[in-house]
């Protein structure tokens, strides 16, 4: 199989990773922070490792790393301590539906207003789009770093700027971005920058991250057993143990911690270079096959990321999506759970079929993925 759905989450994980998780089942298999004993501290030396790897991947301290079992905990756990008492946000137009369910959920339940902002290739337009949907009430601006669905890259960095000279938080989706992008928590004017770890970072499922500033400190969205403080039964007041309330995924973590360490040794330069110049090939391929229409930019370094969308003419995306599989190809296919950025790009009838890179695919597969792609075309 010739796997190119790495935007859905990245496969093949890496051997070190693989080693990792097994390793935690036979060696460290307690419950960190709930015991005394041998095991069970360093089961909790390991979590703490973990903390330190992806704090240094983001420039942060590691007690500003809350683990998560995705990103999209990580964007209701920041969304909801920030509007839980009312006032207004702002989205943007591109948004994964963990951040516009969330924002319509709020809505309906009569506790927020949000409004939508439109983005653009230029980054100009999209910042000041940005601040004309600012009001007295604002309290909030999630934005994406990166889309699912066209690779667009925002300018998350300028748009927090902006956000903070009003005193508004400013919330980041970097699922597409983290492993792949430099994140630098302290110079992104971020103050909750939330993220998987089994897609860029190499993690396996049901792990994710939440990464705090220092300046703002989230309330915890469900309350439990943290392993401290047992008798009082308020929740912590300090982080990561306010947002960790039961057991965390210890095996998905170490998992994790070995993905970081992947990233890490690998560079997130070289990986986002290399995946970028395969994309670029990718591309190239498809926008030469008659009745192919590709809707992503052209990839290109600090531009985009290594996303694709694409449809054949007379076909929906899962129509395609299911076609490719048959000679082998894996893409996803339908909506890609972004109702928001089909909506922009003219899709919402048929989808699209999106073909992510990931570091193990090759130049060689890129042209062998368009040489089907032609038998496929009506």
């Amino acid at each position: 199989m010739m796997y190119f759905d790495n935007a859905a989450t990245t496969w093949p994980k890496p051997e070190v990773v693989q080693k990792a998780v097994v390793k935690s089942m036979t060696k460290w298999g307690a419950n960190p922070g709930r015991g005394g004993y041998k095991m069970a501290q360093e089961t909790s030396q390991k979590v703490y490792n973990v903390r330190e790897k992806a704090a240094s991947l983001f420039n942060c301290e590691p007690e500003q790393i809350i683990f998560t079992k995705n990103c999209t905990e990580a964007l209701n756990i920041a969304i909801k301590s920030v509007m839980k008492n009312g006032g207004h946000m702002i989205i943007s137009d591109m948004e994964h539906n963990a951040v516009a369910r969330v924002a319509e959920k709020l809505r309906n339940d009569g506790i927020i207003s949000y409004s939508v902002a439109p983005t653009y290739f230029d980054d100009n337009l999209t910042v000041l789009s940005f601040e004309r949907l600012i009001r007295r009430d604002t309290k909030l601006i999630v934005c994406m770093h990166g889309s699912n669905v066209t690779g667009v890259k925002l300018p998350i960095e300028r748009i927090g700027a902006m956000a903070h000279k009003r005193g508004i938080l400013m919330v980041t989706d970097a699922a597409q971005t983290a492993g792949v992008l430099d994140i630098n928590l302290k110079d992104s004017n971020i103050d909750m920058l939330c993220t998987a770890g089994h897609k860029s970072l190499y993690g396996p499922s049901g792990t994710g991250i939440l990464a705090v500033s220092g300046d703002y400190s989230p309330d915890s969205l469900i309350e439990g057993g943290t392993g401290s403080g047992s008798m009082d039964l308020n929740m912590p007041d300090y982080i990561p143990e306010r947002l960790e309330s039961g057991t965390i995924n210890t095996s998905g973590v170490i998992g994790l911690g070995a993905g970081i360490d992947f990233v890490i040794k690998n560079t997130t330069d070289k990986i986002y270079r290399h995946e970028i110049s395969v994309a670029q090939e990718l591309y190239s391929g498809l926008m030469k096959i008659p009745g192919v229409h590709v809707w992503s930019p052209p990839p290109q370094y600090k531009i985009t990321l290594p996303v694709i969308s694409f449809t054949v003419e007379g076909q929906t995306g899962e129509e395609t999506a299911s076609r490719l599989a048959e000679y082998g190809v894996a893409v996803r296919g339908g909506f890609h759970c972004a109702a928001l950025a089909h909506n922009k790009i003219g899709t919402s009838s048929i989808g699209t079929a999106r073909a992510s890179v990931g570091i193990f695919n090759t130049h060689e597969q890129a042209k062998h993925f368009c040489r089907i792609a032609e038998k496929i075309v009506y």
